[in-house]
């Protein structure tokens, strides 16, 4: 390494530097509070790991981002595996994280708790956004493990309780890296599917690591704007998951949530025969109803005398013709003397009785000639007579 008066370039001093350091420390794990997160839109994460005495730059890759199975957060306790690294161009030194994982169990409950507050802000888990799930159900989507014991405990449940059912299911990862976006995905495929009346999303029992994909915002959004019903069954009865409250359903289990999506054979058995009984009062009443009112006919005045009622109608018949027959005769005779003198007036102003008094009527091309000036000399015209007609020339 050059001493003594040898002047560097900052390049130079920078790219020793980077070499020292990247040599002496690899493979450490700093533990801090984040800070300072920034999601890059190339999918990069970068924050700051601090504690109370100093602070350390860091970025973890877009392609180790999509291994992990929690959200980082601001203030969220964690453990940083990674190589110290010089980023030349500003001259400081960060590390380059290689395996990023919260501090105990604490800072997850803790994320949860902020998760939980957001959410609730927002509105996702209010009861008037809850959907209703059908009654009777035909086709069912599932979200959950092909390999757990969750997937074999609804089937078999379904199948018990009403084996006609449609069941389609959407095999995906429940735990670890990218879960949470393959469950997310499932939810948002089945709404754009389209083909199921309500869908069970969940997984068996673990501890609250391998639950976190259902506590992720991603999943709460893919369960918030589902259209179909969702029932969220994750873990046993004492699991909690942030998906449970925005589901429109919870279940404490994967059997109990196949248990609550279709009532069983029995019970629907007993409702149609609820129904058969129902019907058959309601008949029954209805037959009873009619036989008394058909006994109130039949021992009727009405029913008893129908030639003495025929007489009445048709003498009121007869008596409504003749009203009839008087009312149109009288506004005949009116309406005859009407006529008699409208023809009077009409034959007064006929134009032949005009014509038999020696008056005439010019026409020329046969129109009227009502002025003498609008005829000229050598014109041709018809004069009109009462008995006749004749051409004639003007001179």
């Amino acid at each position: 390494m050059p001493q003594g008066n040898h002047i560097f370039t900052v390049s130079e001093l920078t790219r020793r530097i980077k070499g020292v350091v990247e040599q002496g420390f690899t493979n450490v794990s700093v533990q801090g509070d984040i800070s300072n997160l920034k999601h890059h839109a190339s999918g990069h994460l970068y924050f700051t790991l601090k504690d109370e005495h100093a602070q350390l730059q860091a970025v973890l890759w877009r392609s180790r981002v999509m291994n992990l199975f929690f959200t980082p957060q601001d203030g969220m306790k964690i453990i940083a595996r990674g190589n110290i690294t010089v980023y030349e161009v500003r001259g400081i030194y960060q590390i380059d994280v290689i395996q990023l994982q919260p501090l105990g169990v604490g800072e997850l409950q803790m994320a949860f708790e902020r998760l939980k507050q957001k959410l609730s802000a927002l509105g996702y888990f209010n009861p008037e956004h809850k959907k209703a799930l059908p009654r009777y159900p035909e086709r069912i989507g599932i979200v959950t493990s092909p390999t757990g014991a969750a997937i074999q405990d609804i089937l078999n449940i379904l199948s018990r309780r009403c084996p006609c059912l449609e069941v389609t299911h959407y095999p995906v990862n429940v735990q670890g890296a990218g879960a949470a976006s393959e469950i997310a995905t499932a939810i948002r495929d089945f709404n754009e599917y389209g083909n199921v009346d309500v869908m069970i999303v969940g997984r068996g029992g673990g501890s609250l690591e391998d639950l976190w994909a259902f506590n992720e915002e991603i999943v709460a959004r893919a369960i918030y704007e589902s259209r179909i019903p969702i029932i969220s069954a994750v873990g046993h009865e004492i699991d909690f998951t942030i998906a449970d409250l925005v589901a429109d359903l919870r279940a404490p289990t994967p059997s109990a949530a196949a248990e609550l999506v279709i009532p069983s054979r029995r019970e629907m058995v007993e409702i149609v025969r609820n129904y058969y009984y129902n019907i058959e009062q309601f008949l029954d009443d209805f037959i009873q109803s009619h036989r008394k009112q058909i006994a109130a006919m039949l021992q009727s005045y009405s029913f008893n005398k129908p030639l003495d009622i025929t007489r009445q109608y048709s003498q009121h018949v007869d008596e409504l013709q003749r009203a009839l027959f008087q009312a149109v005769s009288h506004h005949f005779v009116l309406a005859q003397q009407k006529l008699h003198a409208l023809d009077k007036r009409i034959a007064s102003v006929s134009p032949s009785l005009i014509l038999k008094r020696g008056y005439t009527i010019i026409s020329r091309n046969g129109e009227i000639v009502d002025s003498a000036r609008k005829l000229h000399r050598s014109d041709g015209v018809q004069i009109t007579y009462h008995d006749g007609k004749i051409p004639a020339i003007i001179q």
